[in-house]
């Protein structure tokens, strides 16, 4: 612990109360508190308010001179304090707010577009490591029908949305006879308290939809799935595959759920008519427990693929490829010291067995890098480093 930081603990002084009267930002003063960093913007003005506000909340100007000298003395000093850098990981990890760069940032770091969170344009722009290759070639496996039930459990922010998005458009890149429906999800929820479920018959109706836009549902229940059932052999016939896309799948109700195994065993005599996919959250994968009896029937049939977070190693693979789309440099924006901050922020041990807990996916490291270089431009600091990570 610094000695200026010692200094304001003893008095019972927090950090954030002084940081309106010398009208700077937290981590502003949270640099200079436990490094002696100055704001590059008028730095003597700023320690000098520093001291008159402590002379004035009564503490001895000579032991102000003394912590400051000490402080002064570790300016160069780039190891963060063991005491600071653990204080987060005692913390519940959480996922920052969505975070856009400020004016000042774009400035500082010559960008104007934010490629750490803008969302991809084509295919080419896709980041590919082993976990993400697996996870995409089990959905092009199901989309062709060569499996035909898998369940892509990832985090928010995991690219989930972005693997769907790059299979349908490799479905058309590749002229792959398959036919994607997508019933809307939109206020779906798991009960009819919350909002509205999304059931077998609406299911159907989207695949009516996709195969025969101006044919009008059956009104019987029987009838209506007959009718269904029927469209999708002609279609088969006719060379096309189906493929069922469900988002926010850790929203669908249990029947439904169990609907669904009904749904894959529509076949036209050994031919299957449909595969699904469903695509969620963790949610979906504790609905799809071994150990749930309910849903004994799907649980055997359907094979979950989980999105796995970055490692250190595949985040700095993937940071860098977002950098070279904008023909930068990932050294530009962040050193050595940030991207390791970064994996201690977004990762820790949690329970009694100690197990490993990683939010290291695009959108968090994304909005984590964004929330450093907004700060590192408030400081006129030209890269991101460690200490600015931690202040986030």
């Amino acid at each position: 612990m610094s000695t200026l930081k010692q200094l304001l603990k003893q008095n019972s002084i927090a950090q954030s109360s002084l940081c309106k009267p010398l009208g700077v930002s937290t981590a502003t003063v949270n640099l200079f508190v436990n490094h002696g960093q100055r704001p590059k913007k008028n730095p003597e003005q700023f320690q000098s308010l520093f001291i008159e506000i402590l002379e004035a909340k009564g503490i001895a100007a000579d032991q102000i001179q003394q912590a400051l000298k000490t402080a002064s003395n570790s300016d160069n000093d780039q190891a963060s304090d063991p005491l600071d850098a653990a204080t987060p990981l005692e913390e519940q990890l959480m996922l920052l707010r969505k975070q856009t760069l400020t004016p000042a940032a774009k400035k500082n770091f010559k960008m104007f577009k934010n490629i750490f969170t803008e969302n991809i344009r084509s295919s080419s722009e896709l980041f590919s490591n082993s976990d993400i290759n697996y996870v995409r070639e089990s959905m092009w496996q199901a989309a062709k029908g060569n499996s035909s039930f898998i369940a892509v459990v990832g985090q928010s922010g995991a690219g989930k949305t972005t693997l769907r998005k790059e299979l349908i458009d490799r479905i058309e890149r590749e002229r792959e006879p398959v036919v994607v429906i997508e019933p809307y999800v939109l206020a779906t929820e798991d009960n009819d308290i919350k909002g509205k479920t999304l059931k077998a018959s609406h299911i159907a109706e989207s695949i009516l939809a996709a195969l025969a836009p101006s044919t009008n549902a059956k009104r019987s229940p029987e009838a209506r799935f007959r009718q269904i059932h029927n469209l999708l052999k002609e279609s088969s016939r006719a060379g096309h595959h189906h493929l069922l896309v469900i988002e926010e799948a850790h929203s669908l109700p249990i029947p439904t759920l169990k609907h669904l195994k009904r749904f894959i065993e529509l076949e036209n005599g050994f031919t299957p008519l449909l595969s699904i996919i469903l695509i969620g959250q963790d949610e979906l994968k504790i609905k799809l427990a071994e150990n749930n009896q309910e849903v004994r029937e799907v649980v055997q049939r359907c094979e979950i693929v989980t999105l796995e977070p970055f490692t250190q190693t595949t985040l700095v693979d993937y940071l860098q490829h977002r950098c070279k789309a904008a023909d930068r440099k990932l050294s530009d924006f962040i050193d050595e010291s940030g991207l390791d901050t970064i994996c201690t922020k977004l990762t820790r041990n949690v329970g009694r067995k100690n197990q490993h807990e990683s939010l290291l996916y695009p959108l968090a490291v994304g909005n984590l890098i964004t929330g450093a270089m907004n700060v590192a431009a408030d400081l006129g600091v030209p890269v991101v480093t460690g200490d600015l990570v931690m202040e986030v």
